[in-house]
């Protein structure tokens, strides 16, 4: 495995479609009707369904352990922010970023955004990794 450096980014688009959404409900068993009906998310803050936080935050995974750093990846911590709420049928950009290296314990600290398709932020956060 090579080097990754400072600075190293990669990232991938996660569409919220209505399959994606249900398929988190089943697999994390959080079937609040805030993700699930209409008719109750319309009497909510958000006045419509909105997806799972889990929907970045499987984005994040997804680019660790298989983009960067990649195969091997070790999470040791994660901190995120959520500062809006994604809705059914947005398009999230998921990046992950090198900020920090500590090359004598293959520590490796990442910066974590999430952005919807009107490039607001919807999950900012850092991601800890060991990676060899």
């Amino acid at each position: 495995m090579g080097s990754i450096e400072v600075g190293s980014s990669a990232s991938i688009i996660v569409e919220a479609t209505e399959e994606l959404v249900r398929e988190i409900a089943n697999v994390s068993g959080d079937n609040n009707p805030v993700h699930l009906d209409e008719e109750f998310a319309k009497q909510t803050v958000f006045k419509k369904r909105i997806a799972h936080g889990l929907l970045c935050l499987n984005g994040v995974s997804k680019i660790l352990g298989t983009v960067l750093p990649g195969t091997g990846t070790i999470l040791l911590s994660q901190t995120f922010q959520y500062k809006a709420p994604v809705y059914i049928g947005d398009s999230v950009e998921v990046t992950v970023t090198v900020k920090e290296r500590k090359i004598e314990k293959s520590i490796y600290i990442m910066e974590t955004i999430c952005k919807n398709q009107n490039d607001k932020i919807v999950m900012e956060g850092e991601s800890v990794v060991k990676w060899e």
